[in-house]
């Protein structure tokens, strides 16, 4: 991950859906630090899409919502599905 992208102080809101599939915050906050792919979710504004990896190497997706400075509300967590696998590898808006 390049330099800068996301920051290491991020304060974080994990909303009950996030949990939902099995995805700890550990993991989730590990898929932050080992961060492939970031970018705007569907052009919708204020939501992100994060690939990255969890505490045991698989690939997860993460949804998210910015606030104030450094805080992300996580929404949405599950291991990655198949149609974004190609951005592991593409680095897209990173």
């Amino acid at each position: 991950m390049k330099s800068g992208i996301i920051p290491m102080d991020l304060h974080f809101k994990f909303r009950k859906s996030a949990l939902k599939h099995n995805v700890t915050e550990a993991d989730i906050r590990h898929a932050f630090e080992t961060c492939c792919f970031v970018g705007r979710y569907q052009n919708r504004t204020n939501v992100f899409l994060l690939l990255g990896f969890d505490m045991n190497a698989n690939p997860v997706e993460i949804l998210y919502n910015k606030f104030g400075g450094n805080g992300v509300n996580v929404f949405h967590a599950m291991p990655c599905q198949k149609k974004f696998y190609h951005l592991f590898e593409e680095g897209e808006n990173l």
